[in-house]
């Protein structure tokens, strides 16, 4: 006869506790970070607005019944909208990772940490505005940044050593943790509230990775992180009701989340959390193109110009080798038809043949009309992927955190180009001074696709100067971007 099992309520899994401790208690003091955490927040806003251009984005905005409107609620930047904030945080999740231009984190497991930007942004525009109409001090615009490392920390740090995406979970799931974390921080919540919390978005069920990978690749994956940091919120609002945690959620036999969703293994963590992760943080600069082919589309543009120079063209091509690391080939080396730019964006061949042959790689390259010539599909046949080990083993060198890929291209007369070798892209650490001028056109550049001359001066002038910004109160900087 089996023993009964034990009933005595568990303490909370240290994991939760790490978490829980860290974001209550860890003071942020890296110059570095914060200012990173700025140049991040821009650009992400930024992406937000170059997505209001698409509608298939637009359709999924506003409020979840049309004409809703909540006093004090938290605005949607680039829109007219004012929304509970839970919706908030839907509405600008979404918006910052439709086109795959935000930030990146490459590790075991890869990501975007400043998805959880939708949650941090509504959550504190929501408290200042209630602060605000409360005769209470609002909320500053350094608190948000604070929150951003925070995130970024606890969502890159889960990633260092476990692949969630071995397992066929999305790696929003760490978005919905950490988002959880630091907006119930900011709400006031006390370490047993937020212990709670983090409980419930463990418990909860998560995002199967089916929506990224052919053949089934489409557009959840734009709104995915949006229903993760949004359901951070929800999450967060009920653990401050009282709603009870469950504390050993990770390690409860048979029922934890290890035991039925990470085949029995433990978490591993590679470094205690701090502010790590910001300050190597990879940014989008160049091309909205999944991280894993940024490189290669830089030797992309390089072969461009060589045919230009040689008066070649795509049709004197015999085959294209890219040389490149283990995680390309198994998320983004795609042969075969690609049916939306959801699946086009995830393939490599795609995002190396379309600057081969225009000398871009834009958003719009993705819709259907540029993707239906045919010259496209014809040079994506030519094109093979091989793996380099050494790439692979400085993909996970955390001294290095390289992204390496090389092209070489063969001609049908026998003659070749020498391998074009990109190891970091322009949006590294490692090429910071050479990126952060390029990120800040970037921003400039979608301040204009929604915004009249004044009032992209304004949010310069307010972006750009980090004490600044870091001394504005929420509700004034996003009041900045209301159409």
């Amino acid at each position: 006869m089996s023993a009964p099992i034990s009933n005595i309520r568990p303490d909370y899994d240290q994991v939760l506790v790490d978490i829980a401790d860290y974001v209550l208690n860890y003071q942020v003091q890296s110059p570095l970070a914060y200012e990173t955490a700025r140049n991040c927040l821009i650009d992400t806003l930024g992406c937000g607005l170059e997505a209001l251009d698409y509608p298939a984005c637009t359709k999924l905005l506003g409020p979840v019944v049309p004409g809703t409107i909540v006093p004090n609620g938290a605005k949607v930047p680039g829109t007219q909208f004012q929304l509970d904030p839970i919706q908030a945080a839907f509405n600008i999740g979404a918006m910052i990772r439709w086109l795959d231009f935000n930030d990146t984190w490459l590790a075991a497991e890869w990501g975007h940490p400043s998805d959880n930007l939708g949650g941090i942004l509504a959550t504190a525009d929501w408290l200042s505005r209630n602060a605000l109409a409360a005769g209470k001090p609002p909320l500053l615009m350094r608190d948000v940044l604070t929150a951003m490392i925070k995130a970024h920390e606890i969502q890159g740090c889960l990633a260092l050593e476990n692949s969630f995406n071995k397992v066929g979970l999305d790696h929003v799931v760490l978005v919905k943790v950490a988002s959880t974390a630091v907006v119930a921080q900011m709400m006031g919540l006390s370490r047993e509230e937020i212990l709670n919390a983090l409980s419930l978005a463990w418990v909860d069920g998560q995002s199967l990775r089916t929506y990224r990978h052919a053949p089934n690749t489409g557009s959840r994956k734009s709104w995915a992180a949006g229903d993760a940091t949004s359901r951070a919120v929800r999450l967060a609002l009920m653990a401050r009701t009282g709603e009870m945690g469950y504390p050993s959620v990770l390690t409860a036999k048979t029922w934890g989340f290890y035991d039925v969703l990470f085949k029995g293994q433990p978490f591993r963590f590679q470094r205690p959390y701090g502010s790590y992760v910001m300050e190597h943080v990879l940014f989008k600069i160049s091309y909205p193109a999944e991280f894993h082919s940024q490189t290669a589309v830089e030797c992309a543009m390089q072969v461009h110009q060589k045919l230009l120079a040689e008066n070649r063209s795509a049709d004197d091509i015999k085959q294209i080798t890219i040389r490149t690391h283990e995680a390309c080939i198994r998320i983004i080396d795609k042969k075969g038809p690609l049916n939306n730019p959801a699946d086009r964006d995830h393939c490599i061949q795609y995002m190396v043949a379309v600057p081969i042959l225009f000398g871009r790689l834009t958003a719009s390259d993705y819709e259907d009309d540029v993707a239906s010539d045919p010259r496209i599909d014809a040079l994506r046949d030519k094109i093979i992927c091989v793996e380099d080990p050494t790439f692979t083993a400085d993909y996970h060198d955390p001294e290095k955190r390289s992204i390496a890929n090389a092209l070489t291209v063969e001609f049908h007369d026998g003659t070749r180009f020498d391998e074009i070798v990109c190891e970091y892209p322009i949006g590294h650490k490692r090429r910071r001074a050479e990126g952060i001028p390029l990120l800040e056109a970037k921003f400039q550049t979608n301040l204009a696709r929604r915004f009249p001359p004044k009032q992209q001066d304004l949010i310069l002038k307010a972006s750009l100067d980090q004490s600044r910004l870091e001394a504005m109160p929420v509700h004034e900087y996003v009041d900045l971007y209301v159409i």
